[in-house]
């Protein structure tokens, strides 16, 4: 396995800086925010672009996912996160989702990226689970073919509150719309809180799992990111888990709550999660 940071944590910080940063405190990988400040495809001009790919190249740091899940720079006023979403009401908000995760495939393959993340339809709203999900899988149709011309990974990625939160969900949306391109974003925070334990869940979900989000989560179960070794889950039995079915991508540390100091967060995530890897024989 291989262990990278994402830079949405760094939202007060350029992207060359932020990458500058995180190579320095020891992480070879980086997932990169399709989004305000540091990569907003709508609007990324050549130089630009050129710009990331130098930065990466300076500081030795590969690709390990496009995050095109947020939208700050929609600044939506109900949530910028995961508003506009794909199952919208109003057609021309889909249409907002939609073209920006067009434009965030292409830029991956211009980046040289595998894979990019999208968000899993957004609230229900009161309407049925299954007219969400017939909504949802209509809207993808026409951003898969376009992640199979660019050949690039198009991932969704479960999360508690929205249309897809648990596994079950998952593998239901699964049996609706498959292709080569279309797969899983595997967060364990998002697993853990909605009860689907960590290990057990990566063991029934095995080879579906094509990348890994990892932040901790309090005992609570709500959904608030935290530094692994502040919150409940098992680190250890879950990266065993990972280990067992195989899985040998990116492990992505995604800290955006800690935005006022990345730094410690990068240093103190990373030196945690190696320890615990150590522990049960993942090599990082």
């Amino acid at each position: 396995m291989q262990l990278a940071f994402s830079t949405n944590a760094y939202l007060h910080h350029t992207f060359a800086d932020a990458v500058t940063r995180l190579a320095k405190i020891g992480y070879r990988g980086v997932e990169i925010m399709a989004d305000v400040p540091h990569a907003w495809p709508a609007y990324l001009l050549a130089e630009q672009k050129q710009a990331i790919r130098d930065a990466l190249a300076k500081n030795n740091l590969a690709i390990s996912n496009i995050n095109a899940f947020m939208m700050h720079a929609v600044n939506d006023h109900r949530q910028k996160y995961w508003h506009p979403s794909w199952i919208e009401p109003d057609a021309n908000y889909r249409r907002v989702r939609i073209d920006h995760t067009k434009r965030a495939l292409t830029l991956a393959k211009e980046l040289g990226a595998r894979c990019i993340t999208t968000e899993p339809g957004g609230p229900v709203e009161g309407r049925s689970w299954a007219e969400c999900l017939k909504l949802f899988v209509e809207m993808l149709k026409p951003v898969v073919e376009h992640a199979e011309k660019e050949k690039v990974l198009l991932l969704v990625e479960p999360e508690p509150d929205l249309m897809i939160e648990t596994i079950d969900q998952y593998m239901e949306f699964n049996s609706r719309l498959q292709s080569p391109y279309l797969g899983l974003n595997f967060d364990i925070g998002h697993a853990y809180c909605v009860k689907d334990e960590p290990p057990e869940t990566i063991r029934r979900l095995g080879k579906l799992i094509r990348h890994v989000h990892l932040e901790d989560i309090a005992a609570t179960r709500v959904h608030h990111h935290m530094i692994p070794g502040e919150g409940a889950i098992d680190f250890a039995s879950t990266l065993s888990a990972l280990k067992e079915v195989g899985y040998d991508g990116w492990v992505t540390i995604e800290l955006y709550t800690c935005h006022e100091n990345p730094d410690h967060a990068a240093t103190v995530a990373r030196e945690r999660i190696l320890k615990i890897a150590e522990t049960v024989g993942v090599k990082f």
